[in-house]
Order: C-alpha cells, then structure tokens, then sequence
C-alpha cells in the first residue's frame, strides 16, 4: 500500500499546547535542537520532545514517521543556517571558501547536534539546494564534470568531517576540554629537544596552534589543489 503523506495544515494539532503555541515542523525541529545542546543525543526522545513542548509524545509523530525522521529533518535545518543569506560574488574560490566555513560555523552552534547529523545524507531541500549551488560553482568555474564531482565530494566530505572532529571537543565537559587543551602547553611544550627535538623546535607553535581548528587552513589547501588543476 502507497503511503499517503499528509499535509502540515491537515495534520497540524488543532488546539494550543500548554505553553500556548500551535506545533508547527519548525517548532518542533527548533525545539529538538534546544534539547540536543543541552542533553545530548541521549536526551533526546518522543516523551522528552512532548514534555518540552507541552504535547502529548504522540503529537511528534503527526509531523514526522519517527526519531530517524527528526534527526533528518535536523540535519537538513542546519544546513539551511548555512546557506541562509548566502549570495554568490563570481569568485569561485572565495565562494567556496565562504561556503565551507559557513557549514562549519553552522554545525559547531549546535556540536551535539553535529555529533547526530554530520554523519546523514538527508535528500532533503536545503542539502540538495546547496549540493546544487557547490557544484555549479565548480562547473561554472571551468571544471569538467567529473573533476568538478571529485572536488565537491572532497570539498563536503572535509567540511563535515571537521564539523564532527570540532564538534566533539566542543561537546566534551568543560573540565576535560580544558584538560585537553593544557597537553599542549603542560606536556609537548616541555619535552627536550634531546629525545624530541622536532617537537622542541616547533613547540610555541603547536602550542599556538593545536587547540584552534584546522579546517581554514585545510579548506584553503583543498581549495589551493583546485585551482592548480584548473589552471594546468
């Protein structure tokens, strides 16, 4: 049997909550994401949603087939924030750039949620809108198409991959993120140059370095490696 999707309107609860708002998909993927960065994935779930939103758990699945569902949904919001107010210059470079650092930014605002979705392929129309826009940047620059495939997979995959990576220190409790963060300084920092003289030699810059992101740089150098292709 072919399922029947039904319309928001017509699935849409007919009275107010009790904080007297009338659930809405936004109200509820909003309300999903407060929770994720407060409780963590494990915090999440229909009874606990319902509560925050003054409904019976029920009513989360008048808009979506399941938790799965809601997950999607979120991972597909924070690619909206994205892309939101984003316009095209010309530069192919320069727009990549900004776009990668704006998935980054995006998922680092809600790194447990990053940790949930980063992961997901969803379809969905924010995903698919900014897959279509990362590759007419490419194909629009010049690139043959399957050159301009390869780096757009290379080009998502690294700015996922370093929204997880960022977003699970970010994620860890303060106490052991701080923890992390001193290694550097308490421990590499102090190492002699007679056992570890490459570290030694370098050690105020890992020191300056290691505990900020390296996506920038490893945007830049990814986007550098295009450019020279495109030129040759």
């Amino acid at each position: 049997m072919t399922e029947r999707m039904v319309g928001e309107t017509s699935r849409r609860r007919r009275r107010p909550t009790k904080q007297g708002q009338v659930l809405t998909h936004r109200l509820i993927v909003e309300t999903a994401l407060r929770m994720l960065r407060e409780h963590g994935a494990a915090g999440l779930s229909a009874r606990r949603l319902g509560l925050a939103l003054g409904a019976d758990a029920s009513a989360v699945y008048r808009y979506f087939r399941g938790m799965d569902d809601l997950v999607l949904a979120i991972a597909d919001e924070l690619y909206g924030h994205a892309m939101a107010g984003w316009a095209a210059t010309g530069d192919w470079q320069a727009d990549l750039r900004d776009l990668g650092l704006r998935i980054h930014h995006a998922y680092l605002a809600h790194p447990q949620a990053a940790l949930l979705t980063a992961s997901r392929v969803t379809g969905r129309p924010n995903e698919v809108a900014g897959d279509e826009t990362i590759l007419g940047i490419l194909r629009g620059a010049g690139f043959p198409d399957d050159d301009a495939v390869r780096i757009y997979h290379a080009f998502i995959d690294q700015s996922l991959a370093f929204a997880i990576l960022d977003a699970a220190t970010l994620a860890l409790p303060k106490a052991a993120r701080e923890a992390d963060e001193e290694v550097w300084r308490d421990t590499y920092a102090r190492l002699p140059a007679t056992t570890h003289p490459n570290i030694a030699a370098t050690a105020p810059l890992l020191v300056a370095r290691m505990n900020d992101s390296a996506y920038p740089t490893a945007l830049d150098m990814l986007l550098s490696s295009a450019s020279s292709q495109l030129g040759g």
